[in-house]
C-alpha cells in the first residue's frame, strides 16, 4: 500500500508542471462551446464524457461553421485516431488490471499522462504502473473539468486580450518534447509534422490523417532499420 501511494505521488508530481498549460486549454475549449452556442449544460456534459480537447476544439469550430453531424463527428475521431496507437503502446502494462480498471485508464487516457506514464515506465521497473498511471491522469482530468467549467459559465468575463490561445501547442509541445527519447521518435514527429502541414488545406482535416498515417510508417521504418545494429550492440 505505502508503495502504491509513492507511485501516485509521483505521478501526480510528474504530471503537475504539464497542467499549467492545460488550465487555459481547458478555459478555450469551454469559451469556444458556449461561443458556437451549444448550452452551458450540454457543454459541460461533452467536457466530462468525451474528454479530449483537441477533437472538441475541431468539433466546435465544425458546429460553427454549418458542416454536416457525419463531418463533425469524422472529424472527432480522425483527431483522436492517436489514441489507438497510445492504447497499443501502453496497454502492456496493465494487462494483470481487471476490466473495470481498463475501462477507467482506457477514458482517462491523454497525450500528458500517456507520455509521462510511458517514460516513466521504461525508466522504471520498481514503481506501481497502475497508481502512478492513475496519479498522472487524475490530475489532468480535475484540472480539465474544473477550467472547462471556469470557461462555460464565466468565460465571457475573459478579456479577450489575455491571448489564452498560445496555450493549445504549448500543451503538445512539451509533451512532445519528453517524448523524443530515440532517433526513430524524432523521425515520427517531423516527418508527422510536416506531413500534416502539407496537407493543412486538405478537405475534411485529411492533412492531420496524412501526418499521422506518415509519422507512424517513417518512425516505424526507422526502428525496424535499426534492430539489427541495437542486436549487434548487445551481443557484445
Amino acid at each position: 500500500m505505502h508503495e502504491n501511494r509513492r507511485s501516485f505521488r509521483e505521478g501526480a508530481k510528474d504530471i503537475a508542471p504539464i497542467l499549467l498549460g492545460v488550465m487555459p486549454f481547458a478555459m478555450i475549449s469551454g469559451i469556444t462551446a458556449v461561443n458556437v452556442g451549444i448550452s452551458q449544460p450540454m457543454a459541460m456534459a461533452m467536457s466530462v464524457f468525451i474528454f479530449a480537447g483537441a477533437s472538441q476544439l475541431a468539433a466546435y469550430q465544425l458546429i460553427a461553421a454549418g458542416a454536416l453531424p457525419l463531418v463533425v463527428i469524422y472529424t472527432a475521431l480522425v483527431v483522436n485516431l492517436r489514441f489507438v496507437v497510445y492504447s497499443a503502446s501502453i496497454a502492456p502494462y496493465f494487462q494483470s488490471l481487471s476490466t473495470p480498471w481498463k475501462w477507467l485508464y482506457a477514458y482517462m487516457l491523454t497525450d500528458q499522462g500517456y507520455a509521462i506514464s510511458l517514460i516513466r515506465f521504461r525508466e522504471d521497473e520498481t514503481v506501481s504502473r497502475a497508481w502512478y498511471y492513475l496519479g498522472a491522469s487524475l490530475p489532468v482530468w480535475l484540472v480539465w473539468q474544473v477550467f472547462s467549467a471556469a470557461g462555460i459559465f464565466v468565460g465571457s468575463a475573459v478579456p479577450a486580450h489575455w491571448g489564452l490561445d498560445f496555450a493549445i501547442p504549448l500543451t503538445f509541445m512539451a509533451v512532445l518534447v519528453r517524448s523524443l527519447e530515440n532517433r526513430a521518435a524524432v523521425i515520427a514527429a517531423v516527418v508527422g509534422g510536416v506531413g500534416a502541414a502539407a496537407g493543412y488545406h486538405l478537405p475534411l482535416n485529411l492533412g492531420l490523417v496524412l501526418g499521422v498515417a506518415a509519422g507512424i510508417l517513417a518512425g516505424f521504418a526507422v526502428d525496424v532499420a535499426s534492430r539489427p545494429r541495437r542486436a549487434r550492440k548487445g551481443e557484445r
